[in-house]
């Protein structure tokens, strides 16, 4: 595991774009936190006096249709986005490498139905199936991270199967087989620690895919109930007064670009760090 970290941290210093696109999403996940203390208002406040205000000295990136401050709910709102891509990341790891590691080690009828399974899951559109798992559980929190969940558990489930197949004719799981150590040590202690690489890459590439897919559904009417100071909400409210008020639409935009810009790069970076062929 040392070797591992000493690997990364070598590539991703030589890596400007890695190390750049590290360091912003430190600081988003700082200013994340902190945002209570550094937004100027109440995310939920309403002033009537000043509705679609523009950006101005008191209103740095101006108030939405309900005189809402804008910068605010753009702090708020990385603290909602981040936590939808970060803890939707547990269930879906927690399945998929569970089923992953059972149908590539053991193999035989369970592994069989465990890849009929994802085959099912792999069948439908990722999108359409959240839309309609969406419509039938109900908006909010809690309902996005089981449609996330279980659209996106299949496909972790298939990489890990293919790295543990992979995995089990190593030499060093072939000697503590031989020395008859049990199945469960076998995963705990060898193979999961050298699945930690690419279950990293995974988890650099699935955080901003669920982060694209509540901003998505909530630009639709289906993902987070208002007044949740969501980016995706924030982006469906500036659309439709775009013309007059192009600061509602561009502001959560740029946010949303610039943090699945940081996580696709930093993801690749780890990619290329994890590479044996580039070390």
């Amino acid at each position: 595991m040392r070797i591992l970290w000493r690997s990364i941290t070598r590539r991703l210093r030589r890596d400007r774009a890695g190390l750049s696109s590290l360091i912003f999403l430190v600081v988003l996940t700082t200013v994340a936190l902190l945002a209570p203390w550094l937004a100027p208002f109440d995310p939920l406040d309403v002033d009537f006096e000043h509705l679609r205000a523009p950006p101005d000295a008191q209103h740095w990136l101006g108030t939405d249709k309900q005189g809402r401050d804008v910068l605010s709910r753009l702090l708020f709102g990385a603290r909602l986005s981040l936590a939808v891509g970060f803890v939707s990341q547990a269930p879906i790891l927690l399945i998929g490498v569970s089923a992953g590691c059972l149908a590539g080690y053991r193999g035989g009828r369970s592994a069989g139905l465990i890849m009929r399974v994802v085959d099912v899951f792999y069948a439908f559109p990722t999108t359409l199936l959240l839309i309609a798992l969406m419509a039938i559980l109900g908006r909010g929190f809690g309902s996005l991270l089981i449609a996330l969940t279980i659209t996106s558990w299949a496909g972790v489930a298939r990489l890990v199967r293919g790295q543990v197949l992979r995995l089990k004719q190593a030499g060093f799981v072939t000697a503590a087989i031989s020395v008859g150590a049990a199945d469960w040590h076998i995963l705990w202690r060898h193979i999961l620690p050298n699945l930690s690489g690419a279950l990293l890459v995974m988890l650099s590439l699935g955080i901003p895919g669920a982060i694209v897919a509540e901003a998505g559904l909530s630009f639709l009417g289906i993902g987070l109930l208002p007044p949740a100071p969501s980016w995706g909400l924030m982006l469906s409210d500036g659309f439709s007064v775009v013309r007059s008020s192009p600061h509602l639409a561009w502001a959560p935009a740029i946010a949303i670009g610039l943090t699945m810009l940081a996580l696709y790069t930093l993801g690749d970076s780890l990619a290329d760090a994890l590479d044996p062929r580039a070390n």
